[in-house]
């Protein structure tokens, strides 16, 4: 039953104080307690009810609804019988932590709330347990070991007429039915993906309710059958790893068996994503050794050996030794306290995919590793013509974020960043060394643009946008505001636009004649303009010099 179902049963004198937006929340048991700490008897889907005899401080409630929160209780319920009205510090921590509260008039026992829920609760399982079971059964026999989530998918279309698919964290589809039915457009799922990593970082408990181009959808989280939805201490620590159950369906009426149902669902998808990624643990290990020898100096043979240890289990059927690029990946929250380096080596290992490529297995090509903060992907290329040297092969920076760019926006919010570097293809053990400094470099530059998710690739290093990571943020602010700050208090006075005239004869090579053209101004005028800025800052556009610190401070501003 759902929370609202209670506070609409007047005989329950029931008052909400707070968790509006949360009671559509099934109800799937009651349980009494005054005790501190009630953990040992919560399983989930509890309305808790005590009577607050727990209480000795206003400092006791913070840690009690915690404890509710962290075993999954539905809400709470405070009688007033104890003290005469819920203390505002319970109200304040339940409001904090999205739990759900109600206060208990003094005159219902919480008996009467007891046998009002069991015999509810017992009523909706009675009709279709059976068929609840069975299902399962069914799931399970035919689950990892019989067909992997395919299986699963197809018997939920089969047997309860829902449409549903596995997705990755950045929306790609890892799975759907087989039966029959359109499929699902590639920017339909990063569009789920998105909504589902912005509902989880705001808090929302799934499934999360869409509706996009006029089909409702309800996404299910699929965590590691190995951890608890509350083991986690950080919901960004595995909001960008986990996958995701989208089913066609509007899931906000549907009866407590059916919730259940998809539970078990994502718990078998689970296990299966658990086995595959042990599967990775070859690749992982493979990668980490040849980074060590690499940052460690190790002689060329060395690494080469490796590498030929390496070549076949990520490039099976391949005779000759691949080209060889890195990839360096970095996921940083603000504050610090979250490790990053485990997340980043996960979604590395999710963004070196084609984003058009479905199921798990085109990532067995990839070995990533990852150390402290940061994630370094070693990816195989199949080995070139000796016309070609692998400079313009393989991975592109400014490709690889594209289809993924949405959905990890979603999931970092407003705090969190993810960059990546990419190096040049190499053909050699010689050449890994470089590649990976290269990637790092390429990586910092990222991280000086703007934005959430952000890439740099090695052809920028030949660019003066190398420098301008490394200038000290004190000094890029006096260089700007010596060269720029008279020309934009110019423009708030007389709206000049002197700002956009030097920009854009910067960008014309000087050229009176085309600028003038690009800005629709007579020449004179632009000459005006430009006489302006050159009075305004001291400098003169006709000096090679001037003109380079004019750009770069454009570009650092």
């Amino acid at each position: 039953m759902r929370l609202r179902a209670l506070l609409d049963t007047d005989a329950l004198g029931l008052r909400l104080l707070g968790g509006e937006d949360e009671l559509d929340r099934s109800v799937r048991g009651v349980m009494t307690t005054d005790l501190r700490d009630p953990s040992r008897y919560l399983s989930g889907g509890e309305l808790v009810l005590t009577g607050l005899a727990w209480r000795r401080d206003a400092a006791d409630s913070e840690p009690f609804v915690r404890i509710l929160v962290q075993a999954g209780v539905a809400a709470l319920a405070a009688g007033e019988a104890e003290l005469g009205a819920v203390p505002d510090d319970l109200v304040l921590a339940c409001a904090r932590h999205r739990m759900p509260l109600f206060a208990v008039h003094e005159s219902v026992a919480f008996a009467t709330i007891t046998e009002h829920v069991v015999r509810q609760v017992s009523g909706e399982r009675a009709g279709d347990l059976a068929a609840v079971v069975d299902r399962h059964r069914r799931m399970m026999t035919s689950g990892p070991a019989g067909g992997g989530p395919d299986v699963v998918l197809d018997l939920l279309g089969s047997d309860l007429d829902l449409r549903a698919w596995v997705l990755s964290p950045t929306g790609r589809l890892i799975a759907g039915p087989k039966v029959a039915g359109p499929a699902l457009p590639a920017d339909t799922c990063a569009r789920l993906a998105a909504e589902h990593l912005a509902a989880t970082r705001s808090g929302r408990r799934g499934p999360h309710r869409v509706q996009l181009d006029r089909t409702t959808y309800s996404l299910f989280p699929i965590r590691s059958s190995g951890r608890a939805p509350q083991t986690a201490r950080d919901v960004r620590e595995t909001v960008l790893s986990d996958w995701l159950l989208a089913v066609e369906a509007d899931a906000g009426d549907w009866p407590a068996e059916r919730l259940d149902l998809l539970q078990g669902v994502t718990q078998l998808i689970a296990v299966e994503r658990d086995r595959r990624d042990a599967a990775r643990t070859v690749r992982r290990r493979l990668a980490q050794e040849v980074l060590e020898l690499v940052q460690t100096g190790a002689a060329p043979a060395e690494i080469a050996a490796r590498l030929r240890v390496a070549a076949p289990v990520l490039l099976p059927g391949l005779g000759a030794a691949p080209h060889w690029q890195v990839v360096v990946a970095r996921v940083e929250w603000e504050g610090g306290e979250i490790e990053g380096g485990p997340l980043a080596q996960s979604l590395l290992e999710e963004v070196l995919v084609d984003p058009q490529a479905t199921g798990p297995e085109p990532s067995d090509r990839i070995a990533v590793a990852h150390t402290g903060d940061e994630a370094i992907a070693l990816v195989p290329l199949p080995a070139m013509s000796s016309e070609h040297d692998g400079s313009e092969t393989g991975l592109l920076a400014d490709v690889l974020l594209r289809a993924v760019r949405e959905s990890l926006s979603a999931g970092l919010d407003d705090d969190g960043r993810l960059t990546l570097g990419v190096s040049a293809a190499v053909h050699s053990a010689e050449g890994l060394r470089g590649a990976l400094e290269e990637a790092r470099h390429a990586r910092r530059v990222a991280a000086a643009r703007p934005g959430r998710v952000c890439a740099a690739g090695h052809q920028e290093l030949a660019s003066h946008v190398l420098l301008l990571p490394f200038v000290p943020d004190d000094v890029r602010r006096a260089f700007t505001a010596r060269l720029l700050d008279p020309l934009e208090d110019y423009d708030r006075r007389h709206r000049a636009e002197l700002i956009p005239t030097l920009e854009a004869f910067l960008d014309c090579d000087g050229s009176w004649t085309r600028c003038a053209t690009r800005l629709h101004l007579h020449v004179n005028t632009l000459r005006y303009r430009v006489g302006r800025i050159e009075q305004l800052t001291g400098r003169d556009l006709s000096r090679l010099e001037d003109k380079l610190d004019f750009f770069l401070a454009l570009r650092m501003s």
